[in-house]
């Protein structure tokens, strides 16, 4: 693997600058809402914790999973799809105190968020040192779409745990990174993207060292357990076996078609001028991912960090439902920052902060935005 080993651990100290430019970001986004939410008559709160997704979820903590909602078209909508992380974290917190598992959701993902942060510093300074390290955790934070690791959604769950992973397999904390691993497949379906970077780097190793420890080993077999037994739970409980939990996505309206759908759908904003500047958005905006993307494979960046990201992006990429989301589906994605940060790491530190204040801006404008309007992020 290409990594630069700094031989410090990401402590909180070492850490701060970045947390606290990240908790800054996140804080003037929760402002823009407020004010936009107020403006337009809406509650910022709900907005942030009991919408969408984060209804799922809460039922599931309060109900657990059997629940249902068939559409017009006969379609059957299960909260079979979502994870259990999540909502097992919602109960243990709102059942030690007086929140209720919207608001728990919330203290959940807002802590998931800093810790996502710190992960993702921890990664960056591994490869590149701190300084970019700093600026790819507040990069993160300023993405138009950050405002979504302030919701009661697992996406700062996630990629929390990915992050952290992915960094326990640099350091080859080989059973460290298995429980990751396991954890993140327990919270969303891309957690098999942490399993694959914890096999193909063990199978690196192992083919470099010509020698497998046994912690090698015990992390290999953890990493897809969680992923695993909840898929097939899915499928005991539904009785269609190993697909189950394929069967449950697809009344969603999800699958994996290579991208065709998606393609189609760009294909189909060009019917009018307005549509033609919404399809031309898309196209540079698959475009950049794709750059990046690449970029980091001339970077060489460590194989396991190119594994985990070209997973995300493909499934977030070629998953044949909820357009609209794919945004959100991209936020884990963070080493896509990796070349960015880099740059910015190498600039003046009043020039970087002055750019990233002012993505942080349009990022908070933007999440305002976004959120108050009618579809779901």
């Amino acid at each position: 693997m290409n990594d630069v080993d700094t031989h410090e651990r990401p402590t909180l100290r070492r850490a701060l600058p970045a947390l606290l430019g990240y908790a800054g970001v996140r804080a003037l986004g929760l402002l823009a809402l407020a004010l936009w939410s107020a403006a337009a008559g809406k509650s910022p709160h709900t907005l942030l914790s009991a919408r969408w997704d984060s209804l799922w979820y809460t039922r599931v903590a309060s109900d657990g999973y059997g629940w249902s909602v068939t559409l017009p078209d006969g379609s059957v909508h299960s909260n079979l799809a979502f994870f259990p992380l999540l909502p097992w974290l919602e109960r243990a917190v709102a059942s030690v105190g007086p929140l209720s598992y919207a608001d728990a959701g919330l203290v959940v993902s807002w802590l998931a968020s800093l810790a996502a942060a710190w992960g993702i510093f921890a990664v960056g300074a591994q490869v590149y040192g701190r300084r970019a390290g700093v600026c790819l955790a507040v990069l993160w934070g300023a993405l138009p779409v950050g405002i979504v690791a302030s919701m009661a959604y697992s996406e700062a769950l996630f990629t929390a745990l990915a992050a952290w992973g992915l960094y326990a397999i640099m350091r080859r904390h080989w059973v460290s990174a298995g429980l990751l691993a396991s954890l993140a497949g327990l919270t969303r379906p891309i957690g098999a993207a942490v399993v694959a970077a914890v096999w193909v780097a063990a199978v690196l190793w192992i083919v470099r060292e010509r020698r497998a420890p046994w912690r090698l080993l015990l992390g290999v077999l953890l990493a897809p357990v969680g992923a695993a037994a909840y898929v097939l739970w899915v499928g005991h409980r539904t009785g269609d076996g190993l697909f189950g939990y394929l069967d449950v996505q697809g009344q969603w309206g999800n699958g994996f078609d290579g991208g065709a759908a998606f393609a189609r759908f760009v294909g189909d904003q060009f019917t009018s001028p307005l549509g033609a500047l919404a399809g031309t958005g898309l196209i540079v905006g698959v475009a950049l991912v794709l750059w990046l993307y690449a970029t980091g494979v001339r970077q060489r960046q460590p194989v396991p960090l190119l594994v985990y990201t070209g997973i995300v992006v493909a499934l977030a990429l070629c998953a044949s439902g909820y357009f609209g989301s794919k945004p959100r589906l991209l936020l884990p994605a963070f080493p896509l920052l990796l070349p960015l940060a880099v740059g910015l790491a190498r600039w003046r530190t009043g020039r970087s902060a002055w750019l990233l204040g002012t993505l942080a801006l349009v990022s908070a404008v933007y999440g305002a935005f976004w959120l108050n309007g009618s579809g779901p992020p």
